[in-house]
C-alpha cells in the first residue's frame, strides 16, 4: 500500500518538476520584463525621406577615440554623416545621447532619440564593470525604418537604461497603401509599440513601453542593449 502511495506521488512530482526546470530555462532565456515572441512580424514604421534622412547628436563624442571632455563643446550638436553616435557611459553617473530628426527641408528639428545610461554592469568580451569603469556606447540609426542599434550588444545595467524614441519623422502612410488616412491615425493610436530583437536570426518582441500621442514617442527602460524598432 505505502509503495503503491509512493509511485502516485512520484507521478506527480516528476510532471511538475520537468514543468518548472523548463520555464526556469525559458526565464534565463529572456530579459526581465520582456514579452513572449509574436509569431507576425511586425510592420516597421519607414522614415518620410527615406532612405537619407538626416540627424544630428548632442553628447556624443566626435569619434571613438575622442576625450569624454569635448562633449561640452558639442552642445550645438553634430552631424551624423554614417547614422552613428557614440558616448562614453559610467558606471555610477548619468551619461546620455540625444538625437535630433532634421527634417528634408531642413527648416524644422525635434529629438528622435533620448539614451540615459547610469549603470553599466557588465560588457561582453570586457567582464564586469567596476565603479567608475566607462564603456563607449554606439547608437546607429537605419536609414530607411525606424529603427536604432545599441552596442555593444549584450550590455547588461544594474540600474535600467532609459530609451525614448519619437516617429514624429515617419511616412504619414505608417500602413503603406499608399493613402494618408483614418486608418493610419487609428494604428498610430492603438497598435504602435516599441518591439526589440537579439540579432538577425532572432524573432521581433514587443515590450512594454509608455507612449506620448503630443510627443510621437515611446519610452521604455532596458535591462540590455539589442536592436529596437517602432512597428506596429
Amino acid at each position: 500500500m505505502h509503495s503503491e502511495n509512493r509511485m502516485s506521488v512520484r507521478r506527480v512530482l516528476i510532471p511538475l518538476a520537468l514543468a518548472l526546470l523548463g520555464a526556469g530555462c525559458l526565464d534565463e532565456r529572456q530579459p526581465t520584463g520582456i514579452a513572449q515572441p509574436s509569431a507576425q512580424e511586425p510592420h516597421f514604421l519607414r522614415w518620410a525621406d527615406a532612405p537619407s534622412p538626416r540627424f544630428t547628436a548632442v553628447g556624443a563624442v566626435s569619434s571613438p577615440g575622442a576625450d569624454v571632455a569635448l562633449q561640452a563643446s558639442l552642445s550645438g550638436g553634430i552631424s551624423l554623416d554614417r547614422y552613428t553616435a557614440a558616448f562614453w557611459a559610467v558606471r555610477g553617473e548619468a551619461r546620455s545621447v540625444q538625437i535630433n530628426y532634421l527634417s528634408a527641408t531642413g527648416d524644422t528639428t525635434f529629438p528622435f532619440l533620448q539614451l540615459t545610461i547610469t549603470d553599466p554592469v557588465y560588457v561582453p568580451d570586457v567582464g564586469d564593470l567596476a565603479l567608475g569603469d566607462s564603456v563607449l556606447i554606439t547608437v546607429t540609426i537605419d536609414p530607411s525604418d525606424i529603427k536604432v542599434s545599441l552596442e555593444p550588444t549584450g550590455t547588461l545595467f544594474g540600474d535600467p537604461a532609459q530609451l525614448q524614441i519619437s516617429y514624429g519623422g515617419a511616412d504619414g502612410d505608417l500602413n503603406g497603401d499608399g493613402i494618408v488616412d483614418e486608418t493610419d491615425g487609428e494604428i498610430e493610436t492603438q497598435l504602435l509599440g516599441l518591439w526589440y530583437r537579439e540579432g538577425e536570426e532572432s524573432t521581433w518582441t514587443r515590450i512594454p513601453a509608455s507612449q506620448s500621442l503630443s510627443d510621437k514617442s515611446f519610452i521604455s527602460t532596458l535591462a540590455h542593449f539589442c536592436e529596437y524598432a517602432v512597428s506596429w
